[in-house]
């Protein structure tokens, strides 16, 4: 029976060696490394064998933080809740509005009664999420 691999011992795959180089990019662009270095790393990088050798080639450098969009409303069940009735809200509005405005363009003087779906609701809904409720937690 044979040992078990270390897992800094495990062959490192063209995937691997991809997430190194772009984490070399993202510190070549934040400054971290000047253009020899970082042409040094990359190389080092591709010619690793292991993903011990991969890990040697950033240990010194800072985990970039995710891209991604921040999130507007928190995962839990208050961001769920506020996520569907600010959709319920925009459609509303949105919908009335447009009636009022074709109504409007057609000749109708009619009063703007849009207003009133759009702004009590949403004032609610932007108190609601002011104090808090359905909002994601500053990281």
């Amino acid at each position: 029976m044979s040992e078990p691999i270390r897992a800094d011992a495990m062959r490192a795959s063209d995937a691997d060696r991809k997430r190194v180089q772009d984490q070399l990019h993202w510190a070549h662009a934040e400054g971290l490394l000047d253009l020899s270095e970082f042409d040094s790393r990359v190389r080092s990088a591709w010619d690793a064998k292991t993903t011990g050798e991969l890990d040697r080639v950033v240990a010194d450098l800072p985990v970039p933080r995710p891209k991604g969009r921040r999130r507007v409303f928190a995962p839990g069940a208050g961001g769920t809740t506020m996520r569907v009735l600010t959709t319920i809200w925009l459609s509303a509005s949105v919908a009335n509005l447009v009636i009022w405005g074709l109504l409007h363009l057609t000749g109708w003087p009619v009063y703007p009664w849009w207003l009133w779906v759009a702004v009590p609701p949403g004032a609610v809904l932007g108190a609601l999420y002011a104090s808090g409720v359905g909002r994601p937690r500053s990281s």
